[in-house]
């Protein structure tokens, strides 16, 4: 018994790194400059994608939820020199205030940028990709992209969607606008089924009956319970941002799940069918929000800046939960009917 518990202590003791448990480690060390910006940062934290810092907390989110409980052995050299890549990063982050913040923002000038906020915004993403991605590589070898893909990836994502948001605004990339008439198209007609058939969402004048909801275009011409008014739909806004990020996303996650080609496909498509959905959902509830809530601009930017983020990021997180959940099911499965002939084998 004692040999026993021996074995078991020396067990636990591969999986920590100066008597904290490794995964634990490497999750904080990992997110050390995140937390930094929260603490000296905090306004900065908005969950709308172009306006802020929020989309570390997802990707702080991801980075725990792939190492957290993970039993893996890192070495202390390993170790140190991530905990220098976290203070180098670190010092970018306050170092902002005193002149790189201003250095960065003279860049978009020179560099013809036409968003200078996604600009600003973009280079603490990619800041934070990088070194995030460096870490891991050092943490856990070149296989980290099995072990702890999603946060890099997401911050990768994000970092590109800025760009292109900073160089290419508004409907000036065709390829990425070409969506938003189908999308508005959609939302016409579920606005307006809602409103023959559920519930009224617009002024009743039986004199002058119409659609509360008329898509033209990239234009929504909105008449609600509050009076007029009119959206410029254009991709970032269209959710064109979220299906780039869920697509990263999941390829990571699909790439580190040792699954057959075909299922995986399958959870692709599944998961893309999806997203375009809550897509959907999202353009409807900003329309029924300026249809029946109201039509104060300021009021509906607040809704509008955050209600992507509400949608997609929890879709993404049950989608992914349920997808391991089936897969761990059907893993256990099989051990249980390979295990079964072997034991009902006579002896021989």
């Amino acid at each position: 018994m004692s040999g026993d518990k021996a074995v078991a202590s020396g067990e636990a003791a591969g999986y920590t790194i100066f008597g904290i448990n490794s995964s634990i480690a490497a999750t904080i060390i990992l997110i050390v400059p995140i937390i930094y910006t929260i603490i000296v940062y905090p306004d900065s934290f908005s969950l709308s994608w172009n306006e802020g810092r929020g989309g570390f907390l997802f990707a702080m989110a991801f980075i725990a939820a792939e190492l957290v409980g993970l039993r893996y052995r890192i070495s202390k050299t390993r170790f140190l020199i991530v905990v220098g890549l976290a203070a180098l990063t670190t010092t970018y982050f306050v170092a902002l205030p005193y002149g790189l913040s201003e250095y960065i923002k003279n860049g978009a000038t020179y560099y013809n940028v036409s968003l200078e906020l996604s600009w600003i915004w973009m280079w603490d993403f990619v800041v934070m990709f990088v070194y995030v991605t460096s870490s891991l590589v050092i943490l856990f070898g070149k296989k980290w992209y099995k072990i702890a893909p999603a946060g890099a990836i997401y911050l990768a994502g994000s970092a590109v969607i800025l760009a292109l948001d900073a160089f290419f605004p508004f409907d000036s990339l065709g390829p990425l606008q070409f969506i938003v008439p189908i999308y508005l198209i959609i939302d016409e007609a579920t606005i307006n089924f809602i409103d023959d058939y559920v519930t009224n969402v617009g002024p009743e004048d039986p004199n002058h009956p119409a659609n509360p909801v008329r898509a033209t275009g990239n234009l929504l011409i909105l008449n609600g319970l509050h009076g007029p008014f009119a959206l410029q739909v254009f991709w970032p806004s269209a959710g064109v941002h979220s299906m780039i990020i869920y697509t990263l996303v999941m390829l990571a996650f699909l790439l580190k799940m040792d699954l057959p080609l075909k299922r995986k496909l399958i959870y692709f498509a599944i998961g893309t069918f999806g997203t375009v959905a809550v897509n959907v959902i999202r353009i409807t509830s900003l329309s029924l929000y300026a249809l029946v809530v109201t039509t104060n601009v300021r009021e509906w930017e607040a809704f509008h800046s955050v209600a992507g983020e509400i949608m997609f990021l929890p879709w993404l997180g049950i989608y992914l939960g349920i997808v391991m959940f089936v897969e761990n099911k059907r893993m256990r499965r099989m051990q249980a009917e390979s295990a079964t002939p072997a034991s009902s084998r006579p002896n021989s």
